[in-house]
């Protein structure tokens, strides 16, 4: 698959920030926190054939604004975001658009479906692979690491899960909360690969998606909640605040620095 170019990036976060805009609804942090994620999953390594589950569905602007720099969204489309009777609902929705399969925004949940999802491509023969992104609070949930047992238990080699660990949640920060740091550390104790990555270094992103996989695979991107908002970088407000006019145009300039 070609690889993206920056340019592309940059038009697909101008466009996550428009759609925020217009709606007037918040959720924006943890969505550019994992855009530069899935755009480069999305773009250069997912096959029709493989399965994405967005386990932190409060983020599904970002998989919306991925979706429209592939041409399955339309401006249109966009334009109907977390309005009433819209299909592009403040989380995944069920049913409305083909690569969204499951309906999720529970936190903790979003791993076991995947999980589940890789073993049944497995015993069906089906050459697929899994991918699902967790946040880092989800970390906090004993499903997820219910979850994280059955995969390793099961020797799920068609699965990665990618976690978004910006650090902050609904309440404060995750060491605030219920501290699972150093995350990595935790996991490796299981029978799992894991990586630690910076998750907007596009390179590391491409490097780390494209490591030949034996077994279940982990990998932690170390974000920046609302990363390139200067307004809402590493701010709690930006899980739950709209932009204002001047943050966002303010915004719409700044995303376009490298």
């Amino acid at each position: 698959m070609p690889q993206l170019a920056y340019s592309d990036i940059v038009v697909a976060r101008r466009r996550l920030l428009q759609m925020h805009y217009e709606s007037g609804v918040g959720h924006l942090g943890g969505a550019l926190s994992s855009l530069d994620t899935m755009l480069i999953l999305f773009h250069e390594h997912l096959r029709r054939e493989d399965e994405f589950v967005l386990s932190k569905g409060h983020s599904v602007s970002a998989l919306y604004a991925t979706l429209w720099s592939l041409g399955e969204l339309d401006d249109s489309d966009l334009r109907t975001f977390a309005l009433d009777g819209t299909t592009l609902a403040g989380h995944p929705p069920l049913n409305a658009i083909d690569r969204i399969r499951f309906a999720t925004g529970s936190l903790g949940h979003g791993f076991s479906i995947a999980a589940g999802t890789a073993l049944a491509c497995r015993v069906l023969g089906q050459d697929a692979r899994v991918f699902c992104l967790t946040s880092d609070g989800e970390w906090q949930e004993g499903s997820t690491w219910e979850a994280l047992i059955f995969s390793c238990h099961q020797r799920l080699n068609n699965l990665t899960v990618l976690v978004d660990e910006n650090g902050l949640q609904a309440f404060g920060s995750t060491s605030e909360v219920a501290s699972m740091a150093p995350l990595a550390t935790r996991i490796s104790g299981f029978d799992v690969d894991v990586a630690v990555i910076d998750g907007h270094d596009r390179g590391a992103i491409r490097g780390a998606l494209s490591d030949p996989q034996e077994r279940f695979r982990i990998i932690i991107l170390q974000t920046i909640k609302g990363a390139g908002v200067s307004a809402m970088e590493n701010r709690l407000e930006s899980h739950y605040l709209p932009l204002t006019d001047e943050q966002y145009h303010a915004a719409i300039e700044e995303v376009a620095q490298p």
